[in-house]
């Protein structure tokens, strides 16, 4: 999955659920400038932020690693 993609599923949640950005940031205990830059795609979230948003908007967040073939 594209980061992008991560990015848009999480804005169209907050704005379906006329969720702020404000609020989103209280609701989730995460900063209201990383909130605002993530949906402008700069930065770089850590897993825990990406967490911490969605279960604040009811997303679960999965990490899934796969072995493409490539030797270690």
């Amino acid at each position: 999955m594209h980061f992008e993609h991560i990015i848009n599923l999480v804005k169209a949640r907050r704005e379906s659920l006329n969720v702020t950005q404000e609020s989103l940031a209280q609701l989730s205990g995460v900063g209201l400038r990383t909130v605002k830059q993530f949906e402008r795609g700069k930065g770089n979230p850590t897993l825990q932020t990406l967490q911490k948003l969605g279960d604040a908007l009811g997303l679960e967040v999965t990490v899934s690693v796969k072995n493409k073939g490539t030797k270690l």
